[in-house]
């Protein structure tokens, strides 16, 4: 039978003292985040079986961790309408929410919190779209977890979506039925998966209405890496509608126009997305699209909680679909 590896053991392979081992083990302090997870990365390769890892788990804490970047955590931030969500549908279930903001430094390091480790938590809600390297961090801790807002190739069998695509492809079908077909859209096709969905399903609008799809009318709205909006750009031939990926650049955009001389709706025509608080607070309010933060939190929940229940579920990508909140942004070209 082949010898149990010790700590000490571990210890040996990484140069470093046993205390330091036992310490990231029992999760104290004295040991660098970095450390303490390359001391777990290392005791899991060697087959190390520490705690009541090396027993059946016959009990849960109840805790459900959820990791979201700070870039998505300003003041007005759409995301805490899902946090809301997914602590009271957390709630509702007797369990508990432990909410993680990611630094940009912890995440181009694949740094995982300590929530992650030593069964403080049962499972993990990832909420906004995170970094490949940082994803594949999270997944090789075999805590069930599940993608919220957000897919991609690596978490396509574990994530709910809002219908992202169709959305925009209604949004601009509305507009091409008010006579609109000079239509650009506002939004950094790289920097989400979101985003992304929202051009395509513009483009199908366009392509099935037989209206050339040119680059001329894409308009970036923010910096691909760090998430942050930059100055909005108007093109020298105007539309007369923008198509905007979300209300806080839909209000910039209204901005930038009202600066330029342009009147909405009357002379341009805005959408949004999201109903967030700019699509009120923006004069005139701003036609966009509600994204149903309530149930697509609720299902996030319930799927991880059926995944923390049978570790090997492959939930798939559920899509949650919204609806058009028609406001007073959008002009009708037909009777022009």
């Amino acid at each position: 039978m082949a010898k149990s590896v010790t700590m000490r053991d571990i210890a040996a392979k990484l140069g470093i003292s046993v205390v330091s081992v036992s310490k990231a083990f029992s999760g104290q302090s004295g040991v660098s985040g970095e450390l303490r997870q390359k001391i777990l990365r290392t005791a899991e390769i060697m087959g190390y079986k520490y705690g009541t890892e090396a027993k059946k788990k016959k009990t849960l804490s109840g805790n459900i961790g959820i990791i979201v970047a700070e870039r998505y955590m300003s003041e007005n931030s759409f995301y805490f309408k899902f946090m809301r969500g997914i602590s009271t549908a957390l709630q509702q279930k007797k369990h508990y929410a432990f909410f993680h903001t990611l630094t940009s430094g912890n995440e181009e390091k694949a740094l995982l919190p300590d929530i992650f480790f030593h069964q403080r938590v049962d499972g993990i809600i990832i909420l906004g779209q995170i970094s490949d390297k940082y994803i594949n961090a999270v997944m090789n801790t075999k805590i069930p977890v599940v993608f919220l807002d957000f897919y991609n190739q690596l978490t396509a069998e574990s994530c709910v979506v809002g219908d992202s695509f169709y959305a925009a492809y209604e949004l601009t079908n509305y507009l091409i039925d008010n006579g609109h077909r000079e239509i650009a859209f506002v939004g950094n096709i790289h920097a989400t998966s979101s985003i992304q969905d929202r051009y395509l399903g513009y483009a199908k609008s366009l392509i099935e209405h037989n209206i050339r799809l040119s680059d001329y009318y894409l308009i970036s709205d923010r910096n691909t890496e760090t998430g942050e909006f930059i100055p909005l750009e108007l093109p020298i031939v105007m539309p007369t509608a923008f198509v905007c990926n979300c209300d806080e650049t839909a209000s910039r955009l209204m901005s930038l126009l009202s600066e330029k001389g342009y009147r909405v709706p009357d002379d341009i025509s805005v959408t949004g997305f999201d109903n967030s608080v700019y699509s009120s607070i923006t004069v005139p309010n701003i036609t966009t699209f509600e994204v149903n933060t309530e149930k697509m939190s609720a299902i996030a929940v319930d799927a991880l909680l059926s995944k923390i229940k049978t570790p090997s579920e492959q939930i798939g990508m559920i899509q949650v679909k919204g609806k058009i909140i028609f406001k007073d942004s959008v002009a009708s070209l037909n009777f022009k």
